[in-house]
């Protein structure tokens, strides 16, 4: 039976959208630096080149690190593809172990639009940059975003707008300055619930 694979987009955003500043975070929040890591942790990631080369060391460890380049095709640590569908074939085709549950962010009881190999459920987090948010916005059903309470003026990378309407906030938890939410495609929880009911 094909694995189905569990798409989600983890960012960091501020309330202008802003997402990045001359290839940095326009912020420093430890706490959200912690969330990403566990999260994360046991997963195979999805980045952009600009957002490996923005990475202090280089890939992240404990983690399947695919990078989508049209240019380069080969990087330290890294699986690289030259299309964001490449790389969610190749994640779906030989998922990663999940190490912890995933609690807020459980996998849907359905197939998404990515289907792979044999296997257990493939969690596939898309952390950056902006175009391939872009990119991956229409096949992810979760968002982990932490809202951050800031308008960077000289931000110059920013998350693509997204419909409101298509989205449910399912958690979320405030703290000074930010606030974790996860989002759930509502298209995704009236397949789950009309399964469940």
């Amino acid at each position: 039976m094909p694995s189905a694979t569990s798409i989600t987009i983890i960012v960091a955003m501020a309330r202008n959208r802003a997402i990045g500043r001359r290839g940095a975070l326009p912020w420093h929040i430890p706490a959200d630096l912690a969330r990403f890591k566990q999260l994360t942790m046991g997963h195979a990631i999805i980045m952009g080149r600009h957002t490996y080369e923005s990475l202090p060391h280089g890939a992240l460890p404990g983690r399947r690190n695919i990078v989508v380049s049209r240019t380069v095709t080969a990087l330290p640590g890294c699986e690289v593809y030259g299309s964001l569908q490449e790389a969610l074939a190749a994640a779906a085709a030989t998922p990663s172990s999940p190490t912890f549950p995933i609690s807020s962010l459980e996998p849907l009881s359905t197939p998404s639009l990515v289907e792979g190999g044999k296997g257990a459920e493939a969690f596939v987090f898309i952390i950056g940059g902006a175009s391939l948010y872009r990119q991956a916005l229409p096949y992810c059903d979760h968002i982990a975003l932490t809202l951050v309470d800031a308008m960077p003026t000289d931000a110059d990378t920013f998350f693509p707008d997204i419909d409101n309407g298509e989205w449910t906030v399912t958690a979320r938890d405030d703290h000074p300055g930010y606030s974790f939410v996860t989002l759930v495609r509502k298209r995704a929880m009236s397949i789950v619930q009309t399964r469940e009911g």
